[in-house]
């Protein structure tokens, strides 16, 4: 691996530790729940926002553009817009207060949040109709809409799906967060929509698996030449990822923390740098 690709793994990987310190700490100073939903995506947020969007939080025309359809995991959102500066300590440190833009799910009054998000399926038929205009206005834009894999039991995301399929959309990018698990139980046995591979493969997609905890593998998977497809990344993930009590526990896709639970939290991520 080159030097500069060394340095970069090694700032993403910086960058999603500094997220899951906050994450924990900020769940319980504001005693809101998602935490495990914001650990499982919090490297893949950490490689797309050091790693691979292009001036993401400005207001330039050809800015790459993120949207979080999986809106209720916002805080690793927020983590990524405090660590680029775009978002300062102090306004982190208002999440769900009264009269914050810092809502349990993302509000587009905010900036470097592309699109408000929180009633799942939605993201993805958002992030096709950029990546057609962008097209359009032959713009050199890229869209990446990361999504659950519980969200996919939504009509609206194969609408989607189809829609860029058909148009060709190699200027979008899906990234699905598998980690199995939604609010009343795993996702298998909720709607088993078997492989997902093998669904978006046959609606026109280029289809990448990987490890959505090694980022290396993701900027890999980032980085790949664009090959006339959408590209869709089926991220396995782990809900609460990095916190042993947490891992693949259902409970802590709501479940709030106590001071003792966020200490012991703390101390094993110090433990992981």
């Amino acid at each position: 691996m080159a030097t500069s690709e060394s340095e970069r793994l090694k700032t993403c990987e910086s960058m999603a530790n500094d997220i899951r310190r906050w994450i924990i700490e900020q769940s319980l100073a504001s005693n809101v729940g998602h935490v495990g939903s914001a650990l499982s995506i919090t490297d893949i947020v950490a490689a797309l926002w050091n790693g691979v969007l292009r001036n993401p939080g400005t207001d330039m025309p050809e800015r790459d553009r993120f949207i979080l359809s999986k809106g209720h995991a916002a805080l690793a959102l927020y983590g990524a817009l405090r660590w680029r500066g775009l978002l300062s300590e102090a306004t982190f440190r208002t999440f769900c207060a009264n009269g914050s833009l810092l809502g349990v799910h993302p509000e587009q009054a905010l900036p470097g949040v592309d699109l408000s998000t929180g009633s799942l399926g939605q993201g993805l038929s958002v992030g096709c109709g950029l990546a057609y205009a962008f097209r359009l206005k032959q713009l050199g834009s890229r869209v990446f809409v990361l999504l659950s894999d519980a969200e996919c039991n939504e009509g609206q995301v194969w609408e989607a799906a189809q829609f860029a399929g058909h148009h060709k959309q190699s200027n979008l990018c899906a990234i699905i967060d598998l980690n199995g698990l939604q609010a009343l139980g795993f996702t298998r046995e909720i709607i088993n929509i078997g492989s997902m591979h093998a669904l978006w493969t046959e609606l026109g997609w280029e289809s990448v698996e990987t490890d959505g905890h090694n980022i290396e593998n993701l900027l890999a998977a980032f980085d790949a030449p664009l090959c006339g497809k959408p590209r869709i990344i089926i991220a396995k993930t782990c809900m609460g990822k990095r916190v042993s009590f947490m891992e693949d526990k259902l409970e802590w896709h709501y479940r709030n923390l106590t001071p003792e639970l966020a200490q012991c939290a703390l101390q094993e991520l110090e433990g992981c740098k």
